[in-house]
């Protein structure tokens, strides 16, 4: 159920709600895609943990003013406290994984395997969730699985790729369970899982920073921050997008974030595209879009 435009924001967009919504999923995209290239630039010379803690503190200064206005006791009573602490587990790892891994990786390598994860939650779903799961469903998953293998190219990975793989795949695991824990939490409230999301990554960093602190000079210090002030912004496009419009209609676009990081890797980074990355890719989108029809035909 989508909540529509109001009559003057329509106006003064002069478009109409669905394809606002459009555009507020493709800025959303970017700049999802612009985060994790400059996240890429920043671990080649902070680490992790550093990236992670300078982010986390940056986001939750921005948010005081929203989590001051809806109440610190709403933040501290959630339901399911053991499943809310797993989906800040899986979100924790997936973000330390992301960044282990485009450490070694190219930018478009490692969005292909998190491409991946819609395909992840497909599987998990009939398991954990007591999903059906038809012909084409399946179908789709193979499909997609294949893609993934085409992309990994096993027989061309050297030792060093070899583990930056096994990493990036670890994170697509821990992006697929948050989602998985975030549909088992559809009552709690949008800023509940932000604030603890982004609490689960500063204890990261907190924890994994000492061990490796490189003192940032002012130039990176503004860019560790503007690490999540976009990446919030991102959110609240794509949150807004899904208001403005059927998901049917904007949700299919998430697969820009492939095309932006070829074009930002080679930009930024000098990386081209391996012919494997691209074929498994392609047949990963494909069998995302295919399994995103049939559970919305189906829903």
């Amino acid at each position: 159920m989508t909540s529509p435009a109001s009559p003057a924001s329509s106006r003064l967009a002069g478009l109409s709600p669905s394809a606002l919504g459009i555009l507020l999923m493709l800025l959303g995209m970017f700049m999802f895609s612009l985060n994790d290239a400059i996240g890429k630039w920043l671990v080649a010379t902070y680490s992790v943990g550093q990236v992670l803690l300078i982010r986390s503190a940056v986001a939750l200064a921005v948010l005081g003013p929203i989590l001051w206005r809806f109440g610190l006791p709403r933040l501290f009573s959630v339901e399911r406290p053991r499943m809310q602490a797993a989906r800040v587990a899986f979100s924790t790892g997936e973000v330390v994984c992301f960044y282990w891994a485009v450490t070694y990786l190219p930018l478009a390598d490692v969005m292909t395997f998190w491409m991946a994860a819609p395909i992840c939650v497909a599987v998990a779903a009939p398991l954990l969730l007591g999903e059906r799961v038809g012909p084409w469903r399946w179908g789709a998953i193979a499909a997609g699985f294949l893609g993934v293998l085409i992309a990994l190219e096993p027989f061309a990975a050297g030792p060093s790729r070899g583990g930056a793989v096994l990493v990036a795949l670890l994170g697509t695991a821990c992006f697929a369970a948050m989602v998985l824990t975030g549909r088992q939490l559809r009552g709690t409230p949008d800023t509940t899982l932000v604030f603890w999301q982004i609490c689960g990554a500063l204890l990261a960093g907190l924890v994994m920073s000492p061990w490796d602190w490189v003192p940032p000079t002012a130039p990176d210090f503004a860019l560790l921050g503007l690490l999540g002030v976009v990446a919030m912004l991102a959110h609240v496009c794509v949150n807004r997008a899904l208001k403005l419009a059927p998901a049917a209609h904007v949700a299919p676009f998430q697969y820009t974030l492939l095309p932006w990081a070829v074009v930002l890797g080679w930009l930024f980074f000098g990386d081209l595209p391996r012919a494997g990355m691209v074929v498994g890719a392609l047949i990963i989108m494909g069998a995302g879009l295919v399994i995103f029809v049939r559970e919305n035909a189906k829903g």
